[in-house]
């Protein structure tokens, strides 16, 4: 790139680009300034809090690298306001997991995204509890809660509740539909699995036909369907959920509980995600809480395993982070970012 440099008495020291546009400015082969056009934009000096300068002067302007803002020194070094900007949010939300049976539970719905958050705008996190397992003969299958994010300029997110596992109960031996589907119930009548909600989840899987003995199906998780149970004596496990980073290290959500084994035949495990293990005897596990995970499958007269409840969470760069938030969510840092997790209804005012 060629740079002409003249000088007048008129105009002074008058610096004019090439063809392209560009003016780059550098030190020891390394860029400390640059204008990409007449119309574009200037690239200032960036660097760490620990690379300011030693002796800065009155009007330094730099970018902090560690604050992600612009900073400027008038004998202290101040952050710019950034309160008027709109600004990225990334988004988790997974709802409650539903309670299990016979079958295994499905997991709750799974979102993720991002939006453009307006200032000084409230957005408000509805946080869905995990449904209570039931009896293995219980009519009284429920789902989990729906988990909602919701503000001005954003389409409402809303994650459905995981499906109920399938009972013995006549009426309710197939799996409930939900965010992902309930496993059917070990009865010998084939129930198939819940169906589930497009974009959060997977159904649940089909009960044993054959017996006795009779397994269950697993419930539906995330990242895939819950298993179908084989020969009706081998129970369905839970369908693995999905991993996610927006806390700054990877964790499973919305895994489904395992379906029901029947006297010696063993229980399966519940999906990568929280979801609860099912039984060879006695009840199954519960979904884990805050994860969505669907409750493992139970046997006799024993309760299927608790939904675990849902969450919802937010990442923003630290620099636009107002503060202000209610329900008490835990607020922590990744690197330049600002996470914010509700484990319980709660807003965040932009």
């Amino acid at each position: 790139m060629a740079v002409t440099f003249n000088a007048d008495t008129t105009n002074g020291l008058v610096i004019t680009s090439d063809t392209s546009g560009e003016i780059e400015l550098q030190t020891n082969g390394t860029q400390i300034l640059k204008v990409d056009s007449a119309t574009g934009a200037l690239t200032i000096p960036a660097g760490t809090t620990a690379q300011r300068p030693a002796s800065p002067a009155v009007g330094m302007t730099r970018y902090n690298t560690t604050e992600s803002a612009f900073e400027i020194y008038d004998g202290t070094w101040k952050k710019q306001d950034v309160s008027g900007y709109s600004y990225n949010i990334e988004y988790l939300v997974v709802a409650g997991g539903g309670g299990a049976s016979s079958g295994g539970a499905g997991a709750g719905g799974y979102l993720t995204g991002s939006w453009t958050a307006s200032p000084a705008t409230t957005y408000t996190a509805t946080v869905g509890a995990g449904c209570a397992g039931v009896a293995y003969a219980s009519t009284g299958n429920q789902a989990g809660s729906n988990s909602v994010l919701s503000g001005t300029g954003l389409t409402t997110q809303t994650a459905v509740g995981g499906g109920y596992g399938g009972s013995t109960d006549s009426s309710n031996h197939p799996g409930g539909s939900g965010g992902s589907g309930g496993g059917a119930a070990g009865d010998g009548r084939a129930g198939n699995g819940g169906a589930a909600t497009a974009g959060q989840g997977n159904v649940g899987g089909n009960g044993g036909g054959l017996g006795p003995p009779y397994a269950g199906g697993g419930g539906g998780g995330a990242g895939n369907a819950g298993g179908s149970a084989s020969s009706g004596s081998d129970p369905g496990g839970g369908g693995v959920g999905l991993a996610n980073t927006i806390t700054g290290s990877s964790v499973y959500y919305a895994g489904g509980g395992g379906g029901s084994g029947h006297l010696s035949n063993a229980g399966s495990s519940g999906g990568n995600g929280g979801g609860g293990t099912g039984a060879a005897s006695g009840s199954g596990t519960a979904g884990t809480v805050n994860t969505g995970g669907g409750g493992g499958g139970s046997v006799s007269s024993n309760n299927g395993g608790n939904g675990g409840s849902g969450v919802v969470i937010l990442r923003m760069l630290t620099a636009y982070y107002s503060g202000t938030t209610t329900g008490s969510p835990t607020v922590t840092t990744d690197g330049s970012y600002t996470v914010i997790k509700f484990t319980g209804s709660g807003s965040y005012t932009s």
